[in-house]
């Protein structure tokens, strides 16, 4: 018997890859990434690119979404929206950028009758965060599940009260492909190892007491 469809949305980099490797676990995946903008994100793309020809998935599909390059925390100063009171948290930035790309994810859904959504969403053990990520995720579930006419879909977020090393080590557990990842802030043809996405991923690593694979580019 065929697996079910499920929607992934894909960014090309470490959650992304193991969120997708782990709805391949049940579901014939069908893969999308939203372009934010022209001049950056190449990198990333790449990565997306290279994770297409490794799950080989049922369908994926490019979303031009030009507009989310203007709210996204990764094209801010991320300290400025979180000592800003007058803007908004950051993981209330977080979950702000994901409702369009939810909500664009479900129409997919419906068009392919997808047993699910799944998200790379990671927040961590913060209680507070976490519970508001819970809490707008569930809302979200249940808005969705009334237009689209299936009870029984959702969206999932099996990363969400991870941190960086749990994902490093789940991945690891679910084949995902590290080397098609991209964490880099900088968009050059190497990861440049300085970045807070570059120092963030290699603790993750060694938290996790894994290799990674990216580090086979790195020059000494």
């Amino acid at each position: 018997m065929a697996k079910e469809l499920a929607i992934v949305l894909n960014s090309g980099s470490v959650n992304s890859a193991v969120v997708t490797a782990l709805a391949a676990q049940k579901h014939r995946p069908i893969m999308l990434y939203a372009e934010t903008s022209t001049a950056t994100g190449a990198r990333s793309r790449a990565a997306y690119d290279q994770q297409v020809g490794h799950f080989k998935p049922y369908r994926e599909h490019l979303l031009s979404m030009p507009f989310l390059a203007t709210v996204s925390p990764s094209s801010q100063n991320q300290s400025q929206i979180v000592s800003d009171p007058r803007q908004h948290s950051a993981i209330g930035a977080r979950l702000l950028e994901l409702l369009p790309m939810i909500a664009i994810a479900a129409r997919f859904a419906v068009h392919y009758q997808a047993a699910g959504i799944y998200l790379g969403l990671r927040i961590g053990p913060q209680a507070d965060e976490l519970a508001q990520a819970s809490e707008f995720l569930q809302i979200t579930n249940e808005l969705l599940q009334l237009p689209c006419g299936q009870s029984e879909m959702e969206i999932v977020t099996p990363l969400l009260e991870l941190e960086p090393w749990q994902v490093v080590d789940l991945g690891f557990h679910a084949n995902a492909p590290f080397d098609k990842t991209w964490s880099c802030l900088e968009e050059m043809s190497e990861p440049c190892w300085a970045c807070r996405g570059c120092r963030v991923r290699e603790s993750a690593f060694q938290q996790a007491a894994k290799p990674d694979p990216m580090h086979a580019v790195r020059k000494i």
